[in-house]
């Protein structure tokens, strides 16, 4: 009988531990599902939790006239969504754009038709300028996002050179790749470290680590990135060591950044022709001129005189 007590006390014990186990896998595997469904990112700081999945009434208006124009017109995402994937704008329906799209359009068309008929302006002037300063709010916020994505990725290959130096020294020491990018994205700040810990996610989730690889090119593709990730694929499938691969990689990005750098101090003069000649030329002319005209005005004024 005492047998079946204690056999009894140890089978309620591991039910017990069974049924804690699985209520923690439950909230692991919950949490890791809504990583999933927003984009399995989690690097950036966490949002409140009185504010977690809070919309703001102008974007879910938007959300709202985008699905509407793209159901009747049928916009395009898949530009818009490179475009955002770009900017590092994870979070952000491309729909939700085609929405600020037409609401810009709308409005600045409307501005226009209501100061054309409060001055009075001429019919073919208000269709003119209804038309251009609607195709104009069309391309404004799409242009923002572009700009956006370009200065990201412009930072993300200054930055590489960097990644890459942390890599050579990981591998020569005798870290395997994957430990070294963790340690790269840790110590990387910025869209580079954003990318970095967004691939590593990816991998942990079940991507192969070269999948996860591309995966970060097609998001932000630039030249240095792309011979990069080219690379790291070539040397895994050729059997060529990481580590030289890395060295003879960051010699080649020193190189690009050192070009860069003089591309842009070969383009500075020209950039600085037109502040000097319609900003600070003006200004010389009169402080330099202006006395001697003003006397030369009054000799002849006394002269006539």
């Amino acid at each position: 009988m005492l047998i079946f007590v204690v056999l009894g006390l140890v089978l309620l014990g591991l039910g017990v531990a069974l049924l804690v186990q699985g209520l923690g896998l439950a909230g692991r595997s919950s949490q890791t599902i809504g990583q999933i469904e927003s984009y399995g990112f989690s690097a950036e700081a966490s949002r409140e939790p009185g504010k977690k999945g809070s919309q703001p009434q102008m974007q879910g208006f938007a959300a709202q006239v985008g699905k509407f124009i793209g159901g009747i017109f049928g916009v395009g995402e898949h530009g818009i969504r490179r475009d955002l994937l770009a900017a590092g704008m994870y979070d952000t329906d491309p729909l939700t754009v085609v929405g600020y799209r037409a609401m810009a359009a709308a409005g600045l068309s409307v501005l226009w038709i209501w100061v054309a008929a409060t001055r009075g302006m001429s019919f073919l002037l208000l269709v003119a300028g209804a038309v251009g300063l609607g195709l104009l709010g069309w391309m404004i916020p799409i242009t923002v996002i572009r700009r956006r994505g370009r200065q990201r990725t412009e930072r993300i290959d200054y930055d590489l050179p960097e990644l890459i130096d942390i890599l050579v020294v990981t591998l020569e020491a005798g870290l395997s790749f994957l430990t070294s990018m963790h340690m790269a994205a840790d110590r990387l700040e910025g869209p580079l470290g954003v990318e970095l810990r967004l691939t590593l996610q990816e991998q942990r989730m079940g991507l192969t680590m070269n999948d996860a690889l591309e995966g970060m090119l097609r998001r932000c593709e630039t030249p240095s990135l792309r011979t990069f990730v080219r690379s790291v694929l070539q040397g895994e499938s050729l059997g060529v060591s990481t580590g030289q691969i890395m060295r003879n990689l960051a010699l080649e990005m020193r190189k690009r950044r050192r070009a860069m750098a003089e591309e842009r101090a070969q383009k500075a003069p020209v950039k600085m022709l037109f502040p000097l000649i319609f900003l600070i030329f003006p200004a010389m002319f009169v402080v330099l001129l202006g006395p001697a005209i003003y006397a030369i005005s009054k000799v002849f004024n006394a002269a006539g005189g």
